[in-house]
């Protein structure tokens, strides 16, 4: 400021101090009259007031633009700009506050950028997340806890916690997280409609520069899908027990009692060991069964796909299932399209056939009959097994072809099944990108379509 005054300031300042010294030397030495007094001060007045004129012109005027200018940056106007040219300094400050201007614009453009993306993050994220401060009221809620708890952003966010949300154990992780001031985990149930969902709770405290607690962050995981696997494995180890114990408990059984009895009787013994093969060798179909399923769910696993006549697959399964069949009073019908050729692992497919024909065979009656066709329908290859035997109930459908579920377990133990069969049937149909149907009623009997692609 001292630079501007001495530049700008003090030469008109001196020029009025002379102006005014000259005027009263002269009144006083030339004892003039009075008008010509007032004249002179008339004039000295013009010249003040000319004077004044151009100091606010050039100075006052642009440094009050120059306040609004700032005034409408600090309001968050980053487009407000402030041109003026009236002298060097204020040419520079004009530069100085244009520039802060751009600089702040940049930066309010970057901050509203990396919001948009962290609220896009937020909202498409797989767990529902909800953010609380101190005092417990809600500031944030994504999609996700919207579509666990229902109801409307607006009707979370501004509210307190417990005011809005009726789960108890959510109550108790937050009051966790506030007290304990660490990382909780909580989990819990939730009834949506007919349906649960089961949910984990984290609860992770939030600390501003001091330390000081300012808030939570909570996240809940659907982990649903998890518990339905955890079902599904306890089931599949409590089955996989069951059915080896049946085999292992007769082997065992008939083997002391031939150890303990000797081998006199010839034909006990011999009795006594058909029993014995027979249960080693569904032991060993079971074996089989779970180390196809085994390979089949392994993420390496790899299809051999090769381009198969329909009349050579047809070769080589038919003839065994068909004397099975005939063999069990059935009669045992082929529609094929011999000309057909398919691109697919021949001996999965192979497996899928003898699986379905085999469960057909079993669960028929005698004098009832077997159809297999195969042929196309529009984009896939069509596989259809049906048969006229003791049907599925309805309610059982959908269960069909869960490993170890039997529509009738103690038939299904006396014809040798493992319980394993469709299990497989639908890992290699849906390994090959296709799809299974299964239309049934009771004593009616069944028919299976399997569609892959061409």
């Amino acid at each position: 400021m001292k630079d501007v005054f001495s530049k700008t300031l003090l030469p008109y300042v001196i020029a009025i101090v002379l102006s005014l010294t000259v005027t009263g030397l002269i009144i006083w030495q030339t004892n003039a009259n009075l008008l010509l007094l007032i004249a002179m001060i008339v004039i000295e007045s013009i010249l003040l007031i000319v004077l004044l004129s151009v100091l606010y012109n050039k100075y006052v005027k642009p440094i009050q633009k120059a306040a609004s200018t700032i005034n409408e940056i600090t309001k968050g106007n980053y487009s407000a700009r402030f041109h003026s040219s009236a002298s060097e300094v204020i040419g520079e400050l004009s530069l100085k506050i244009n520039s802060l201007a751009r600089n702040m614009s940049e930066i309010s453009m970057q901050e509203q950028m990396q919001s948009e993306q962290l609220s896009t993050i937020i909202d498409n994220m797989q767990s529902g997340l909800v953010l609380i401060d101190e005092k417990g009221y809600i500031h944030v809620v994504n999609r996700k806890f919207i579509s666990m708890f229902g109801k409307d952003v607006k009707d979370y966010r501004g509210y307190l916690y417990y005011d809005v949300l009726e789960v108890e154990k959510f109550h108790e992780a937050v009051q966790k997280t506030f007290l304990y001031e660490r990382n909780i985990k909580e989990s819990f149930t939730l009834r949506q409609g007919v349906n649960t969902i089961h949910l984990e709770i984290i609860g992770a405290p939030i600390f501003n520069e001091r330390n000081m607690l300012k808030g939570a962050v909570l996240v809940l995981y659907d982990i649903t899908e998890l518990k339905k696997l955890e079902k599904t494995r306890k089931d599949f180890v409590a089955n996989v027990s069951h059915e080896l114990k049946t085999p292992i408990t007769s082997i065992k059984g008939f083997s002391e009692t031939l150890l303990d009895s000797g081998l006199n009787n010839e034909e006990t013994t011999k009795e006594f060991l058909t029993i014995i093969y027979n249960e080693s060798h569904r032991l060993q179909l079971l074996i089989d069964d779970l180390l196809s399923l085994s390979r089949l769910e392994k993420d390496d696993f790899r299809l051999v796909l090769n381009k198969v006549k329909v009349k050579e697959l047809i070769e080589e399964v038919i003839p065994a299932l068909k004397h099975k069949a005939e063999k069990k009073g059935l009669v045992f019908t082929v529609d094929a399209d011999e000309d057909m050729i398919m691109k697919v692992d021949k001996e999965r497919i192979k497996q899928v056939i003898i699986n379905l024909l085999d469960n057909a065979i079993h669960y028929t009656p005698g004098n009832g009959s077997i159809e297999l066709y195969l042929g196309h329908v529009k984009d896939y290859i069509h596989i259809k097994v049906a048969d006229s035997g003791i049907g599925i109930e309805q309610n059982a459908l959908p269960r069909i072809f869960e490993r170890f579920y039997r529509v009738d377990k103690a038939r299904s133990r006396n014809t040798g099944g493992t319980g394993l069969g469709l299990a497989i049937v639908k890992h290699i149909v849906e390994v090959h990108d296709g799809k299974i149907e299964v239309e049934s009623e009771v004593n009616q009997g069944t028919t299976v379509h399997v569609y892959l692609p061409k």
